[in-house]
């Protein structure tokens, strides 16, 4: 980000003050108000900070009206399609494209990371039986900051290093054992024999009693799920991950700070509510139902799974993500799934009604993950766990990105302050 030669006057009660124009490599120009306190005493408001650049960032780009998605400049569509995860990681982390020697390394580094320290696993059972595996993935990547403390001091960049190889291999690991806890198995070990993503399948649903195999299919459909989730710019949980960073936090307390923000059913359990929706739904005769709700201002019912806050035109992400799911869903046979025919009764309809075509209410990456992660055979509550373990990577990033700005100063937001001013106690007894 740079200044340009244009600056933006401001009037306040007669004073004028010039703020600097700042113009970004891409999207909108931006200006500059951190002096604006200073010169004219006054905050901006901006609740939601929907129209506020909280940071200056190298590593992902969204175009809403255009709908495009760049990491490091590489569109989305090009990384799930011809790349993979642990590419993508490479890449995030570092800026650009690994070599092949490079690659190899990376790979190795985070293969022979996997396994969590042995008495971790008496944290695990610590939780109720019933316990949401989000609640554990807090609590166990919180605590990790208890097992590893060589990689804690943020001050040194090869710790920095460790710690974040640490989260990307162990995070598989930790979230497949929170789920087979919550379904009362038998912890599955990680395999270095197994690709990250057929790795992650393997713990989930292998059991000790009979050998399983994972599906190449389903290995790279889960590869293009974490692949798609990696990065999303400065979204509710990464910009948590960076407030906490920026207090100096350890890096394991900060992503468990992205995680609990992810928890959030308006953030990382979109996919989860678009499920549920369609099993509201239950069967394709009662989609004009439901349609005409989602068309009525005065009823509160919202189609989940359409549409999208940033992305005012097609989401990137939903295409390679409809691919994966025709394919999933054409492995396993499941033609005759209610909830499916649901769902592809209510894609066609939002492809081809006018009313979603002026909204430009389209399927988004949540509608079609939802579907795939069912079929696969996940509960809707390790849906957003998986939605986790995938964007650990782009939490790192931004992580390592912010403790390397000089600019970097604790997160401080002003408020708008509308309570009572000061005022007398009034003893007891008075009252």
């Amino acid at each position: 980000m740079a200044e340009n030669n244009k600056t933006a006057k401001l009037n306040i009660d007669g004073s004028d003050y010039e703020l600097p124009i700042l113009s970004p490599t891409g999207g909108p120009d931006v200006i500059d108000i951190r002096k604006l306190y200073a010169q004219a005493g006054v905050f901006t408001y901006d609740p939601g900070f929907t129209s506020t650049a909280s940071c200056d960032s190298t590593i992902t780009y969204i175009d809403g009206d255009k709908g495009e998605l760049l990491h490091r400049g590489y569109p989305i569509d090009q990384l799930a399609e011809q790349s993979n995860y642990l590419e993508v990681c490479y890449l995030l982390m570092h800026g650009e494209l690994p070599s092949k020697d490079e690659y190899e390394k990376f790979v190795n580094t985070i293969t022979n990371h996997t396994m969590i320290h042995e008495q971790m696993h008496h944290f695990f059972r610590g939780f109720r039986r019933d316990a949401h595996p989000m609640a554990t993935m807090v609590g166990v990547v919180g605590a990790m900051s208890a097992f590893y403390h060589d990689s804690t001091d943020i001050a040194d960049p090869r710790q920095r290093e460790i710690a974040s190889h640490r989260l990307i291999a162990k995070m598989p690991t930790i979230a497949a054992m929170a789920y087979k806890y919550s379904i009362g198995q038998p912890f599955v070990y990680p395999r270095n024999d197994l690709s990250y993503a057929a790795n992650f399948l393997h713990m989930c649903f292998a059991v000790p009693a009979d050998e399983y195999k994972v599906d190449p299919i389903l290995a790279r459909a889960m590869d293009r799920i974490f692949t798609l989730h990696a990065d999303h710019e400065q979204n509710a949980s990464t910009s948590t991950v960076r407030l906490a960073s920026s207090s100096g936090a350890n890096p394991f307390a900060c992503i468990a700070a992205g995680i609990a923000c992810l928890w959030g059913p308006a953030h990382g359990g979109a996919n989860q509510a678009c499920l549920e929706m369609l099993r509201e739904i239950g069967s394709v005769d009662r989609i004009p139902e439901f349609i005409e709700r989602a068309k009525d201002k005065n009823d509160p019912f919202r189609l989940m799974g359409f549409g999208h806050r940033v992305y005012k035109n097609f989401d990137p992400r939903a295409k390679v993500m409809k691919q994966s799911a025709d394919e999933v869903l054409d492995l396993l046979g499941i033609e005759d799934n209610p909830t499916l025919q649901v769902a592809k009764e209510l894609e066609r309809i939002a492809l081809e009604d006018p009313y979603f075509k002026e909204k430009k209410l389209y399927p988004n990456v949540d509608f079609y993950s939802g579907i795939i992660l069912d079929a696969m055979g996940f509960p809707t509550s390790m849906f957003t766990p998986i939605f986790a373990l995938a964007r650990t990577v782009g939490w790192i990033s931004q992580w390592s990105e912010q403790l390397a700005d000089p600019q970097l100063k604790i997160g401080r937001p002003r408020q708008l302050y509308l309570g009572e001013m000061a005022r007398d106690y009034t003893p007891l007894e008075e009252r």
